[in-house]
């Protein structure tokens, strides 16, 4: 069975990082050289990311201090707003053959996948020298292997959680969730919550939920499925009755109270977390990712993360990867970029001005080094990643055809959430559609 296969791989992980944290271990020796880096040559790297000022302030930072140690390498910025504005770059860039490209780029989803396929990525054992990989989990390596060759290595990761509100619980006068709660809990106290006719400090309506449909269903479909949406040869790991009954989840949470008018849910797919009901105290539960938990503790005095409810002895929950970092296969200078990429993941001193912002690191050495320096929401997501490793899943990386996944599962919970289709309508169109995008 894939759980047991799955939960065995996973807590793997977790013994090797509880070890690494109780030893003297330091990070990586980044300042190795070898290969066809020379040391004297002046050598010009471009380097690129996607983020707020925020994020391009930090890697500043950690840039600044990578070229103190590599005084001959000069590293330019070319940080982008979101990751389809560098996605969209590099496809005109690969287009051209490369050479344009910045030497090295943080890639997402199935990307490292799409892109090594293509050869437009760097075989990361041809600078095993500058890049040390072999400390990663081998399930955080999944979405970045092809073929056996690794085209990426993961800033850290994240995992979808449950986020509870439990002061709009108490004031609701319902009982905030345990663990092992079921979908049915979910549901019959959402619907409690939403349908009190409660309001926030600024007068605001209170739902019983804050929903967005692509935030759960991959971890629903995990946990009623084998494998989860896709399947591990990159075809469709659900039918059609696993997916109705998310919707169905969802028309007695609209029915019942829990959620507001559709136009409202539907308005809110697109709202960046710091403006969504559940950080404004409007909703008592959210799903989302786990390193959101800065943001949401924002909506209460009292926010818990827990994992999301399963009606099966599956969590569903998977930990992922939030980013890699790849090289360009055509950079003039593959050793220094491996290098740079070596200092963002592996580098004690960039780990500590990094921290978690990219994710729990998933190599033990960086975790090591970031893990006593976090507290506050920043440690509650750390220890519910400790959690997963435990009680998550290894998902299947998503593939080629993929991409359409958020925008059909909106589309179709539009179509459910006002009437214009039946649960198993709206589940029927979803699997035709993804079916035929991964052909």
């Amino acid at each position: 069975m894939r759980t047991t296969r799955s939960r065995v791989a996973i807590g793997s992980a977790a013994v090797a990082t509880a070890l690494v944290l109780t030893s003297c271990s330091a990070g990586t020796d980044t300042t190795a050289t070898g290969g066809g880096f020379d040391p004297d040559e002046d050598i010009e790297l471009e380097i690129s990311w996607w983020g707020d000022d925020n994020r391009a302030t930090l890697f500043g930072e950690v840039i600044d201090l990578f070229e103190d140690e590599y005084p001959n390498i000069t590293v330019v910025e070319t940080p982008v707003g979101s990751p389809d504005d560098l996605f969209n770059r590099l496809a005109t860039d690969f287009a051209a053959g490369g050479d344009t490209a910045p030497d090295v780029f943080a890639l997402g989803g199935a990307k490292p996948q799409e892109y090594g396929g293509l050869g437009a990525l760097l075989d990361l054992a041809t600078v095993s020298e500058q890049l040390e990989t072999s400390n990663y989990p081998d399930f955080s390596l999944t979405n970045a292997l092809v073929d056996d060759k690794l085209y990426g290595l993961p800033t850290g990761g994240n995992a979808t959680a449950a986020f509870i509100n439990a002061d709009i619980f108490e004031q609701a006068g319902v009982e905030v969730p345990a663990d092992g709660w079921t979908w049915d809990d979910l549901i019959e106290a959402s619907n409690a919550i939403g349908s009190a006719g409660l309001v926030n400090a600024d007068g605001k309506p209170i739902y019983g939920i804050d929903l967005r449909v692509q935030d759960i269903l991959g971890t629903y479909a995990g946990q009623v499925s084998e494998v989860g949406i896709y399947d591990w040869d990159g075809q469709l790991g659900v039918d059609v009755d696993d997916i109705a009954g998310w919707f169905e989840i969802e028309k007695q949470l609209l029915e019942g109270g829990a959620l507001p008018d559709p136009t409202v849910v539907t308005a809110n797919w697109a709202l960046p977390p710091d403006q969504q009901p559940f950080t404004l105290g409007q909703a008592a539960v959210t799903f989302g990712y786990s390193n959101l938990m800065g943001v949401y503790a924002g909506g209460g005095e009292d926010v818990q993360i827990m994992l999301p409810p399963s009606d099966t002895d599956v969590s569903g929950v998977a930990l992922l990867p939030s980013a890699f970092w790849s090289i360009n296969a055509a950079s003039k200078h593959p050793e220094a970029a491996a290098l740079l990429a070596s200092w963002f993941l592996n580098e004690p001193a960039a780990a500590e001005l990094i921290l978690d912002t990219r994710g729990v690191p998933f190599n033990p050495d960086t975790l090591a080094v970031v893990a006593p320096l976090l507290s506050g929401p920043s440690q509650v997501a750390a220890d519910y990643v400790d959690v997963v490793l435990t009680e998550g899943v290894v998902a299947p990386p998503q593939p080629a055809g993929g991409s359409i996944l958020n925008e059909l599962a909106q589309r179709m919970e539009s179509e459910v959430l006002f009437g214009r289709a039946t649960a198993q309508e709206a589940a029927q169109r979803f699997i035709d559609e993804l079916g035929a995008a991964l052909q």
